[in-house]
């Protein structure tokens, strides 16, 4: 895929099941070898406590800067990214419970989407220190709704130890 004819999109990943590490390197292996996309650049892997349901390991979360074929409709890139799910066995049984691999869209230039099936920009990105902190290492200056990732940061109560995010 040609440079201007892309689109550069963020995606959060994130696993709390089996190798987590390994999980999102292979998620992010399955993305860069898609036809329609590409990785472009990765945040650093943070540890990070779940959120919702509690009881559970913790996740090993970054976000990925993706390349987009400019032709891929917003609904098309959730198919792509559902496919890597799958492929790598996600089964969505209990609501924010222990996953294999999780893969959430949370922007696409500037899109603004809103279907059943897809928002953009994600509508829980700004609430989740786990999203922001590693979305800062690629595009501190983008801006979602209005303001960057740090403005959104200094909304939340979070802390990061290492590379451990702590979220109240």
């Amino acid at each position: 895929m040609s440079q201007h004819n892309a689109v550069y999109g963020y995606v959060s990943l994130g696993s709390n099941m089996g190798d987590p590490l390994a999980n999102v390197r292979f998620a992010l292996k399955l993305l860069d070898e898609a036809e329609v996309l590409g990785v472009d650049a990765v945040s650093p892997v943070y540890w990070t406590e779940p959120q919702g349901m509690r009881e559970q390991d913790w996740f090993a979360n970054c976000v990925a800067r993706l390349r987009v074929d400019a032709s891929l409709s917003p609904e098309d890139l959730l198919d792509a990214v559902a496919s890597v799910e799958t492929g790598m066995g996600r089964v969505r049984t209990t609501h924010w419970g222990p996953r294999i691999i999780d893969i959430d869209i949370l922007l696409l230039g500037d899109l603004e989407w809103n279907a059943p099936r897809l928002q953009i920009p994600h509508p829980r990105m700004c609430d989740r220190a786990f999203v922001l902190v590693p979305l800062m290492h690629l595009a501190p200056n983008i801006l979602i709704r209005g303001l960057c990732p740090s403005q959104w940061l200094s909304r939340l109560r979070y802390s990061v130890e290492g590379d451990r995010i702590l979220q109240e």
